[in-house]
């Protein structure tokens, strides 16, 4: 669970315009941490939130992601979303926090489906969503992103 203690090495990503570049990117570290807040009041009234992801072999943060229902954009009911550093690209770590996203998704919260998006130029995402199942389902212009589902079986993941 990400702690505001953890807002100078997510602010390593959030702010990165280069690794923020297919969504949005925070300002500051008081961004940062307001961001990191809001989603601790909705795991407090949704019972889920996002995760930090922490690099084993370093203990250093990489990522953010999981499981949310965004505070800052409401109304799309529970999603996957994940944002990397530059240095953890291409080693599999999207895909993994999908997985796992999915299965507490279908088991723990017992969700009929959850949503994802991504940005039309962000191929990298649009592989991992469909790699663990996601559909594609619409263009959002609002957004700019195209929106995904993932619906789950009675009882299975």
């Amino acid at each position: 669970m990400p702690r505001l203690s953890d807002a100078n090495e997510l602010m390593d990503i959030f702010g990165d315009r280069e690794a923020m570049r297919h969504t949005y990117h925070l300002a500051s570290l008081r961004d940062c941490r307001r961001h990191i807040a809001g989603h601790h009041c909705q795991r407090r009234r949704k019972g889920f939130g996002p995760w930090t992801v922490v690099e084993k072999e370093r203990g250093q943060i990489v990522g953010f992601g999981g499981l949310l229902d965004d505070p800052f954009d409401p109304g799309w009911g529970i999603e996957v979303t994940y944002h990397f550093s530059r240095v953890a690209w291409g080693k599999g770590y999207a895909t993994e926090l999908a997985n796992y996203s999915l299965q507490v998704a279908a088991t723990r919260l017992r969700a009929p489906a959850v949503s994802a998006f991504a940005h039309p130029d962000n191929i990298g995402s649009q592989r991992v969503l469909a790699k663990v199942g996601f559909t594609q389902l619409r263009f959002v212009e609002s957004m700019n992103r195209f929106m995904y589902t993932r619906v789950f079986e009675a009882g299975r993941g």
